[in-house]
This record gives structure tokens, C-alpha cells and sequence, in this order.
């Protein structure tokens, strides 16, 4: 639902956007997003409309309804009960990397960077977007929602981390096993 703020959208539109706006916080595939959307107008929290095409199957554009909107506001208002847990696959390898030739490791790290700076890149062009010329100040004072700005700068701050961390494990590593 949160990302139907930004308006009328389909199910595809949501997917490609949730990878570009929400990706760096939360993850869902296409089929899930199309399995939320169907539940949600069955409860009344979002609305479709159908829209006919030509050459191309027709297309169902949602959006909140005043409901959904209200079940927003009630999930903002709701504690977070415990804080979100890492569960990491490369964090599992790293951890036992002592017992045995630390090169696949060191390359399933690399693999990591790789994604990390992809990341990055994508973020900084959706930060330009965002800030549409004006400074980072100008925006956080003037934008009618600064929640993706901040959403967008936390998912920043996370592969940056990724990075830093993935160069001590690479130097230590390497350092080790020489």
C-alpha cells in the first residue's frame, strides 16, 4: 500500500517501481505483489480499475482507497515489537570460512561488492530523480514526502556498509590465508 502513495498504478508498474523505490528495505517478487494486490482489493483497501489496450492484454490500475489509506496510518501508529534480524547466507560461509580454503568465500564476497556498488548506481540515479536539481536540503524542506528520500538514503548508508565490510573481509581473508 505504501507504495501506492505515489498514485494510480498496475500491478507492473509496482514491481519495476518496488525495485527502484523499496528494494533496499523490503523484497517481494512480482507474484507475491500481484497475490497482495488481489487480498487487498478483496478487503477493500485498494481499488482496480480495468484499462483496454490494443496489441496488448488489458490492465488493471490500483489505488488506495480511503480504507487503505486509514490501514496505513493505523500501521504507522503500531509499535515495532523487536528489531529487524540479519539472516545472511554469505554471513554463514564467513563465520566458517576458518576451516577451509577461504577463495570461494573471498569470491562469494567480491559477488557481494559487485551487487553492492550495482545497488549504488541505482540509487544515486533514483536520488537524482528524486532531487530533480534541487539540493538535498531543498528537497528534505520543500518535497511533499520526504519518506522515500529518507528510505532511499538508509538503503544508501546500508551498501556503502556493505562495501567497507566487504573489503576488511577481503584484506583479512587474504592476509590469512597467504
Amino acid at each position: 500500500m505504501a507504495t501506492l502513495l505515489e498514485g494510480e498504478a498496475s500491478g507492473y508498474d509496482l514491481a519495476k517501481g518496488f525495485n527502484a523505490s523499496v528494494a533496499n528495505f523490503w523484497t517481494a517478487t512480482p507474484q507475491q505483489l500481484y497475490r497482495e494486490l488481489d487480498r487487498m482489493e478483496r478487503e477493500g483497501l485498494v481499488t482496480a480499475r480495468v484499462v483496454r489496450q490494443e496489441r496488448r492484454p488489458d490492465k488493471r490500475l490500483f489505488s488506495l482507497t480511503d480504507a487503505g489509506l486509514g490501514a496505513l496510518r493505523a500501521h504507522l501508529a503500531d509499535p515495532i515489537t523487536r528489531p529487524t534480524a540479519i539472516r545472511d547466507g554469505l554471513l554463514v560461509k564467513v563465520q566458517c570460512a576458518d576451516i577451509a580454503d577461504p577463495a570461494p568465500v573471498q569470491a562469494d564476497i567480491t559477488a557481494h561488492m559487485d551487487w553492492s556498488r550495482d545497488k549504488l548506481a541505482r540509487y544515486e540515479r533514483l536520488r537524482e530523480r528524486l532531487l530533480a536539481g534541487r539540493t538535498e536540503e531543498e528537497h528534505l524542506a520543500e518535497a511533499e514526502r520526504v519518506g522515500p528520500y529518507l528510505t532511499l538514503l538508509r538503503g544508501i548508508a546500508f551498501e556503502e556498509e556493505n562495501l567497507r565490510w566487504g573489503e576488511l573481509a577481503l584484506r583479512v581473508l587474504g592476509a590469512r590465508s597467504a
